[in-house]
Protein backbone atom coordinates (compact mmCIF):
# COMPACT_ATOMS: atom_id res chain seq x y z
CA UNK A 1 0.00 0.00 0.00
CA UNK A 2 1.48 3.34 -1.08
CA UNK A 3 1.95 5.61 1.86
CA UNK A 4 -0.69 8.91 1.97
CA UNK A 5 2.77 11.51 1.70
CA UNK A 6 3.52 9.62 -1.64
CA UNK A 7 0.37 9.54 -3.66
CA UNK A 8 0.10 11.75 -6.92
CA UNK A 9 -1.68 14.71 -6.41
CA UNK A 10 -4.25 15.14 -9.09
CA UNK A 11 -6.61 18.60 -10.21
CA UNK A 12 -9.38 17.96 -12.56
CA UNK A 13 -9.83 20.46 -15.11
CA UNK A 14 -13.45 21.02 -15.62
CA UNK A 15 -16.34 18.90 -13.80
CA UNK A 16 -17.40 17.01 -17.23
CA UNK A 17 -19.45 13.90 -16.72
CA UNK A 18 -16.94 11.48 -17.06
CA UNK A 19 -14.66 13.82 -14.33
CA UNK A 20 -17.37 13.30 -11.85
CA UNK A 21 -18.51 9.91 -12.62
CA UNK A 22 -15.66 8.03 -13.63
CA UNK A 23 -11.84 9.48 -12.67
CA UNK A 24 -12.41 11.09 -9.65
CA UNK A 25 -14.16 8.40 -8.28
CA UNK A 26 -11.24 6.11 -9.79
CA UNK A 27 -8.68 8.25 -7.97
CA UNK A 28 -10.43 7.94 -5.13
CA UNK A 29 -10.59 4.39 -5.13
CA UNK A 30 -6.64 4.37 -6.06
CA UNK A 31 -3.97 3.06 -4.18
CA UNK A 32 -1.28 5.92 -5.31
CA UNK A 33 -3.07 8.81 -6.17
CA UNK A 34 -5.26 11.24 -4.78
CA UNK A 35 -8.01 13.67 -5.96
CA UNK A 36 -6.55 16.90 -4.74
CA UNK A 37 -8.14 19.57 -6.85
CA UNK A 38 -11.08 20.80 -9.31
CA UNK A 39 -10.84 23.59 -11.23
CA UNK A 40 -14.25 24.68 -13.46
CA UNK A 41 -15.49 28.30 -14.93
CA UNK A 42 -18.92 27.72 -13.58
CA UNK A 43 -18.43 28.43 -9.48
CA UNK A 44 -21.92 26.01 -8.75
CA UNK A 45 -19.94 23.04 -10.10
CA UNK A 46 -16.78 23.78 -7.79
CA UNK A 47 -19.59 23.67 -5.33
CA UNK A 48 -21.54 20.20 -6.28
CA UNK A 49 -17.94 18.65 -6.86
CA UNK A 50 -17.24 19.86 -2.93
CA UNK A 51 -20.71 18.42 -2.10
CA UNK A 52 -20.61 15.08 -3.69
CA UNK A 53 -16.84 14.37 -2.47
CA UNK A 54 -15.91 16.36 -0.08
CA UNK A 55 -13.01 18.62 1.03
CA UNK A 56 -11.43 19.42 -1.90
CA UNK A 57 -9.20 22.41 -3.64
CA UNK A 58 -11.22 24.31 -6.00
CA UNK A 59 -10.00 26.62 -8.61
CA UNK A 60 -11.97 29.27 -10.43
CA UNK A 61 -10.39 29.13 -13.99
CA UNK A 62 -8.52 26.29 -15.49
CA UNK A 63 -5.01 28.44 -15.32
CA UNK A 64 -5.11 28.79 -11.46
CA UNK A 65 -4.86 25.38 -10.98
CA UNK A 66 -1.98 24.85 -12.75
CA UNK A 67 -0.17 27.63 -10.72
CA UNK A 68 -0.35 25.38 -7.92
CA UNK A 69 2.69 23.74 -6.97
CA UNK A 70 1.08 20.87 -4.95
CA UNK A 71 -0.59 19.52 -8.20
CA UNK A 72 1.46 17.01 -9.74
CA UNK A 73 -0.65 15.79 -12.43
CA UNK A 74 -3.40 16.84 -14.08
CA UNK A 75 -6.64 15.19 -15.83
CA UNK A 76 -8.20 16.73 -18.86
CA UNK A 77 -11.71 15.73 -19.55
CA UNK A 78 -12.38 19.13 -21.44
CA UNK A 79 -14.25 19.25 -24.88
CA UNK A 80 -12.10 18.05 -27.93
CA UNK A 81 -11.38 21.10 -29.37
CA UNK A 82 -9.33 22.18 -26.34
CA UNK A 83 -7.35 19.64 -25.63
CA UNK A 84 -4.05 21.14 -27.71
CA UNK A 85 -4.70 24.25 -25.76
CA UNK A 86 -4.75 23.08 -22.13
CA UNK A 87 -2.11 20.52 -22.24
CA UNK A 88 0.36 22.89 -23.89
CA UNK A 89 -0.41 25.00 -21.07
CA UNK A 90 -0.24 22.22 -18.13
CA UNK A 91 2.97 21.00 -19.50
CA UNK A 92 4.53 24.41 -19.62
CA UNK A 93 3.50 24.24 -16.23
CA UNK A 94 5.33 21.16 -15.73
CA UNK A 95 1.88 18.87 -14.39
CA UNK A 96 1.79 15.60 -16.09
CA UNK A 97 -0.97 15.31 -18.12
CA UNK A 98 -3.99 12.21 -18.39
CA UNK A 99 -6.09 13.73 -21.71
CA UNK A 100 -9.28 12.27 -22.40
CA UNK A 101 -9.39 10.63 -26.23
CA UNK A 102 -9.06 11.79 -28.87
CA UNK A 103 -6.00 13.38 -27.75
CA UNK A 104 -5.82 15.70 -30.97
CA UNK A 105 -8.20 16.51 -33.39
CA UNK A 106 -5.39 16.06 -36.25
CA UNK A 107 -1.85 14.27 -36.65
CA UNK A 108 -0.06 17.60 -36.68
CA UNK A 109 -1.34 18.69 -33.01
CA UNK A 110 -0.64 15.08 -31.42
CA UNK A 111 3.17 15.48 -32.63
CA UNK A 112 3.35 18.87 -31.10
CA UNK A 113 2.07 17.73 -27.96
CA UNK A 114 3.63 14.41 -27.55
CA UNK A 115 7.35 16.62 -28.47
CA UNK A 116 6.16 19.52 -26.20
CA UNK A 117 5.17 17.25 -23.25
CA UNK A 118 8.68 15.69 -23.88
CA UNK A 119 10.49 18.98 -23.92
CA UNK A 120 9.07 19.77 -20.79
CA UNK A 121 9.85 16.44 -19.21
CA UNK A 122 6.22 15.50 -17.85
CA UNK A 123 4.22 11.85 -19.13
CA UNK A 124 1.65 12.48 -21.21
CA UNK A 125 -1.41 9.56 -22.00
CA UNK A 126 -4.30 9.51 -23.98
CA UNK A 127 -7.02 8.00 -21.61
CA UNK A 128 -8.24 4.83 -23.45
CA UNK A 129 -9.42 3.01 -20.81
CA UNK A 130 -10.18 -0.14 -21.92
CA UNK A 131 -6.78 -1.40 -22.53
CA UNK A 132 -7.14 -2.09 -18.47
CA UNK A 133 -9.65 -4.21 -18.82
CA UNK A 134 -9.84 -7.66 -18.05
CA UNK A 135 -11.65 -8.38 -21.61
CA UNK A 136 -8.85 -6.48 -23.73
CA UNK A 137 -5.96 -8.95 -21.94
CA UNK A 138 -7.70 -11.90 -22.45
CA UNK A 139 -8.58 -10.83 -26.45
CA UNK A 140 -5.08 -10.41 -26.78
CA UNK A 141 -4.11 -13.49 -24.52
CA UNK A 142 -6.18 -15.65 -27.33
CA UNK A 143 -4.85 -14.01 -30.47
CA UNK A 144 -1.15 -14.76 -28.72
CA UNK A 145 -2.19 -18.64 -28.64
CA UNK A 146 -2.68 -18.94 -32.38
CA UNK A 147 -5.97 -21.12 -32.25
CA UNK A 148 -7.78 -18.28 -34.62
CA UNK A 149 -5.16 -19.34 -36.88
CA UNK A 150 -4.62 -16.15 -39.58
CA UNK A 151 -6.45 -13.28 -38.75
CA UNK A 152 -8.10 -12.25 -41.79
CA UNK A 153 -11.00 -9.75 -40.49
CA UNK A 154 -11.72 -7.00 -37.49
CA UNK A 155 -15.03 -5.83 -37.24
CA UNK A 156 -15.58 -3.24 -34.59
CA UNK A 157 -18.85 -1.01 -33.81
CA UNK A 158 -19.20 1.88 -30.68
CA UNK A 159 -22.78 3.58 -31.48
CA UNK A 160 -25.88 4.85 -29.04
CA UNK A 161 -28.64 6.79 -29.73
CA UNK A 162 -27.56 10.44 -28.50
CA UNK A 163 -30.51 12.37 -27.15
CA UNK A 164 -29.35 15.43 -26.13
CA UNK A 165 -29.61 18.23 -28.71
CA UNK A 166 -27.58 20.53 -26.37
CA UNK A 167 -25.20 18.19 -26.40
CA UNK A 168 -21.43 19.28 -26.68
CA UNK A 169 -20.60 15.82 -29.21
CA UNK A 170 -22.88 17.90 -31.41
CA UNK A 171 -21.00 21.48 -31.94
CA UNK A 172 -18.55 20.88 -34.29
CA UNK A 173 -16.86 24.24 -32.78
CA UNK A 174 -15.10 21.76 -30.05
CA UNK A 175 -15.05 18.68 -31.99
CA UNK A 176 -17.88 17.18 -32.03
CA UNK A 177 -19.21 14.08 -34.12
CA UNK A 178 -19.24 10.34 -33.37
CA UNK A 179 -15.74 9.71 -35.01
CA UNK A 180 -14.07 11.79 -32.28
CA UNK A 181 -16.41 10.92 -29.88
CA UNK A 182 -16.70 7.20 -29.96
CA UNK A 183 -15.12 5.90 -33.39
CA UNK A 184 -11.89 6.50 -32.22
CA UNK A 185 -12.19 3.10 -30.15
CA UNK A 186 -13.03 0.53 -32.58
CA UNK A 187 -9.97 2.58 -34.37
CA UNK A 188 -7.44 2.17 -31.77
CA UNK A 189 -9.13 -1.88 -31.06
CA UNK A 190 -7.96 -2.46 -35.05
CA UNK A 191 -4.51 -1.08 -34.64
CA UNK A 192 -3.91 -3.01 -31.36
CA UNK A 193 -4.90 -6.30 -33.24
CA UNK A 194 -2.81 -5.41 -36.44
CA UNK A 195 0.20 -4.84 -34.41
CA UNK A 196 -0.22 -8.30 -33.35
CA UNK A 197 -0.63 -10.01 -36.77
CA UNK A 198 1.94 -7.43 -38.79
CA UNK A 199 4.49 -8.25 -35.65
CA UNK A 200 5.08 -4.21 -35.09
CA UNK A 201 5.34 -2.49 -32.06
CA UNK A 202 2.92 -0.67 -30.35
CA UNK A 203 1.37 2.04 -32.82
CA UNK A 204 3.88 0.55 -35.74
CA UNK A 205 1.53 -1.09 -37.72
CA UNK A 206 -0.54 1.42 -40.36
CA UNK A 207 -2.97 1.01 -42.87
CA UNK A 208 -2.30 1.07 -46.74
CA UNK A 209 -5.75 1.87 -47.81
CA UNK A 210 -8.91 3.88 -46.28
CA UNK A 211 -12.29 4.00 -47.31
CA UNK A 212 -14.98 6.14 -45.42
CA UNK A 213 -18.71 7.27 -45.19
CA UNK A 214 -20.21 9.88 -43.30
CA UNK A 215 -23.68 10.87 -42.79
CA UNK A 216 -23.86 14.33 -41.06
CA UNK A 217 -26.09 16.55 -39.49
CA UNK A 218 -25.71 20.29 -38.38
CA UNK A 219 -21.80 20.03 -39.03
CA UNK A 220 -21.05 16.91 -37.44
CA UNK A 221 -21.19 12.93 -38.57
CA UNK A 222 -24.02 11.44 -36.78
CA UNK A 223 -22.68 7.96 -38.07
CA UNK A 224 -19.53 6.98 -40.00
CA UNK A 225 -18.48 3.80 -41.59
CA UNK A 226 -14.61 2.37 -42.95
CA UNK A 227 -12.66 -0.03 -43.28
CA UNK A 228 -8.74 -0.05 -43.28
CA UNK A 229 -6.75 -2.68 -45.37
CA UNK A 230 -3.27 -3.20 -44.04
CA UNK A 231 -0.25 -4.52 -45.68
CA UNK A 232 -0.72 -8.08 -44.59
CA UNK A 233 -4.28 -8.49 -46.29
CA UNK A 234 -6.19 -7.90 -43.03
CA UNK A 235 -9.12 -6.11 -43.40
CA UNK A 236 -11.02 -4.14 -40.70
CA UNK A 237 -14.65 -2.70 -40.84
CA UNK A 238 -15.29 -0.12 -38.25
CA UNK A 239 -18.72 1.84 -37.37
CA UNK A 240 -19.42 4.88 -34.62
CA UNK A 241 -22.97 6.21 -34.40
CA UNK A 242 -25.02 8.59 -32.52
CA UNK A 243 -28.32 7.79 -34.32
CA UNK A 244 -29.28 4.55 -33.59
CA UNK A 245 -29.33 1.91 -30.70
CA UNK A 246 -26.84 1.14 -28.55
CA UNK A 247 -23.82 -1.39 -30.06
CA UNK A 248 -20.77 -2.17 -28.76
CA UNK A 249 -19.34 -5.43 -30.14
CA UNK A 250 -16.23 -6.69 -32.18
CA UNK A 251 -15.11 -9.46 -33.82
CA UNK A 252 -11.81 -10.69 -34.40
CA UNK A 253 -12.10 -13.83 -37.84
CA UNK A 254 -9.07 -16.35 -38.49
CA UNK A 255 -9.04 -19.06 -40.76
CA UNK A 256 -9.43 -20.93 -38.16
CA UNK A 257 -11.57 -19.76 -35.74
CA UNK A 258 -13.07 -16.70 -34.86
CA UNK A 259 -13.61 -14.57 -31.29
CA UNK A 260 -17.18 -12.18 -30.93
CA UNK A 261 -16.42 -9.50 -28.25
CA UNK A 262 -19.69 -7.88 -26.48
CA UNK A 263 -19.61 -4.86 -24.75
CA UNK A 264 -15.63 -4.05 -26.00
CA UNK A 265 -14.93 -1.21 -24.36
CA UNK A 266 -16.57 -1.28 -20.65
CA UNK A 267 -15.91 -3.34 -17.51
CA UNK A 268 -19.10 -5.75 -17.50
CA UNK A 269 -18.35 -9.64 -17.35
CA UNK A 270 -20.46 -10.37 -21.00
CA UNK A 271 -18.89 -13.99 -22.26
CA UNK A 272 -16.59 -13.56 -25.32
CA UNK A 273 -17.89 -16.33 -27.79
CA UNK A 274 -15.18 -18.28 -29.02
CA UNK A 275 -15.64 -20.15 -32.06
CA UNK A 276 -13.12 -22.91 -33.25
CA UNK A 277 -14.62 -24.79 -36.46
CA UNK A 278 -18.25 -25.95 -35.68
CA UNK A 279 -17.31 -25.65 -31.38
CA UNK A 280 -18.84 -22.47 -29.97
CA UNK A 281 -17.03 -21.93 -26.13
CA UNK A 282 -18.44 -19.29 -24.03
CA UNK A 283 -15.48 -17.07 -22.02
CA UNK A 284 -16.08 -15.84 -19.12
CA UNK A 285 -14.76 -12.42 -18.31
CA UNK A 286 -14.25 -10.87 -15.05
CA UNK A 287 -15.76 -7.57 -14.12
CA UNK A 288 -13.01 -5.11 -14.57
CA UNK A 289 -11.87 -1.32 -12.65
CA UNK A 290 -10.73 0.19 -15.76
CA UNK A 291 -10.13 3.46 -14.55
CA UNK A 292 -9.11 3.24 -11.69
CA UNK A 293 -6.02 0.76 -13.00
CA UNK A 294 -5.41 3.74 -15.58
CA UNK A 295 -4.86 6.12 -12.83
CA UNK A 296 -2.81 3.55 -11.24
CA UNK A 297 -0.68 2.60 -13.72
CA UNK A 298 -0.46 6.48 -14.93
CA UNK A 299 0.68 7.35 -10.85
CA UNK A 300 3.14 4.67 -11.08
CA UNK A 301 4.75 5.91 -14.36
CA UNK A 302 5.10 9.21 -12.55
CA UNK A 303 6.89 7.75 -9.35
CA UNK A 304 9.15 5.58 -11.01
CA UNK A 305 9.75 7.35 -14.73
CA UNK A 306 8.79 4.50 -16.70
CA UNK A 307 6.29 4.30 -19.82
CA UNK A 308 2.17 3.74 -19.12
CA UNK A 309 0.81 0.42 -21.12
CA UNK A 310 -1.09 2.57 -22.96
CA UNK A 311 2.06 4.58 -25.54
CA UNK A 312 2.05 7.67 -27.34
CA UNK A 313 3.11 5.79 -30.60
CA UNK A 314 -0.59 4.55 -30.44
CA UNK A 315 -2.26 7.92 -29.65
CA UNK A 316 -0.15 9.42 -32.95
CA UNK A 317 -0.97 6.69 -35.32
CA UNK A 318 -4.91 6.97 -34.27
CA UNK A 319 -4.79 10.40 -35.19
CA UNK A 320 -3.04 9.41 -38.33
CA UNK A 321 -5.98 7.24 -39.20
CA UNK A 322 -8.22 9.94 -38.03
CA UNK A 323 -6.97 12.04 -40.54
CA UNK A 324 -6.91 9.58 -43.24
CA UNK A 325 -10.43 8.80 -42.71
CA UNK A 326 -11.92 12.45 -42.43
CA UNK A 327 -9.95 13.00 -45.59
CA UNK A 328 -11.43 9.83 -47.76
CA UNK A 329 -14.76 10.54 -46.40
CA UNK A 330 -14.50 13.81 -48.62
CA UNK A 331 -13.67 12.36 -51.60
Amino acid sequence: MTSSHNRVRWGVLGYAKIARESLIPAMRRSVNSEFYAIASRDASKLQECQNKFGDVKTYVGYDAILNDPHVEAVYIPLPNAMHKQWVLKAAKAGKHILCEKPLALNSAECSEMIEFCAANKVLLMEAFMYRYTERTKMVMEILRTGVLGEIKFIGSSFRFLLANPLSIKLKPELGGGSLYDVGCYPINFAGMVADYVEQAAPGGAKPIFVTASFVKQGGVDMLFSGTLKYSSGLVASLNSGFNAQKRVFSEIIGTLGSLEIPETFFDSPDPMTLTIGENKTLVRVPESDRYCREVEDFASCIRSNTVPLFSLKESLRNSEVLDSLAAAGKE
